[in-house]
């Protein structure tokens, strides 16, 4: 998720999140993108690729990408990029 809007799949979240419910609350669906998050991240011992919620969500990489921007902006999560996945 990240040219700008682009990002390669190496691309991928940090899974370690803080989450102060009285200073950074959420909508439902940011609710759902930080349990997939969480989930995905304890089934498969790393963070989720853009790509990864692109395909559980049915959405677009822009659509992703903006949600993962917002849910970093409000302190929910930190990325990690670069680091390659195989």
């Amino acid at each position: 998720m990240r040219s700008d809007s682009v990002k390669e799949e190496s691309d991928y979240l940090a899974a370690s999140v803080s989450i102060p419910f009285s200073t950074h609350p959420f909508t439902d669906l940011q609710g759902q993108y930080l349990a997939f998050i969480h989930a995905y991240t304890k089934l498969n011992r790393r963070p989720p690729a853009e790509a990864d919620m692109q395909r559980y969500f049915g959405t677009t990489p822009p659509t992703v990408h903006r949600m993962v921007l917002e849910l970093e902006r409000r302190g929910l999560i930190r990325r990690s990029a670069g680091q390659a996945r195989s």
